[in-house]
């Protein structure tokens, strides 16, 4: 897992291509829009009103995380700090590096959370335990301070 903090997780600005009949945002690996190759597409959708998604970490994963239809709030942890960005327009994600942990609240009615990730879906890749990720970090923090 990389030692990654919630300053390295940024707004990314999709490019919005307007249309009098509808927009249309286009990304594609070579653009370099996102800092990784995109390997998996997945989308949330019908959550249920007062229910969270994520709660877990991903040691090498990297991730864009974009409301594909209505609002939601993505909060990320290094275990040290928190920060959480409201995503509500589709020309608009958040980049999420490797390390860090995510909650996914206060989703709208019809929202849709589309994530475009850098590696298939990997079971060994996730950490689900809060407190199991928090040493994690304690660790390589530690690590970091030694070498």
């Amino acid at each position: 897992m990389q030692n990654s903090s919630v300053y390295d997780s940024t707004l990314v600005k999709l490019p919005k291509v307007f249309n009098e009949k509808g927009n249309i945002t286009a990304i594609n690996n070579s653009e370099g829009i996102i800092p990784f190759t995109i390997d998996r597409v997945y989308y949330l959708y019908d959550i249920p009103g007062g229910e969270g998604r994520g709660g877990h970490a991903h040691k090498e994963l990297e991730q864009l995380i974009v409301a594909g239809s209505g609002s939601f709030d993505l909060m990320l942890s290094d275990g040290t700090t928190n920060k959480t960005f409201n995503l509500s327009r589709p020309y608009y994600g958040v980049y999420m590096p490797p390390g860090l942990w995510r909650e996914l609240h206060n989703f709208s009615s019809g929202a849709i959370c589309l994530v475009l990730a850098s590696e298939k879906y990997d079971e060994a890749d996730y950490i689900r335990d809060k407190e199991e990720f928090n040493r994690y970090k304690k660790n390589k923090n530690v690590l970091k301070e030694i070498s």
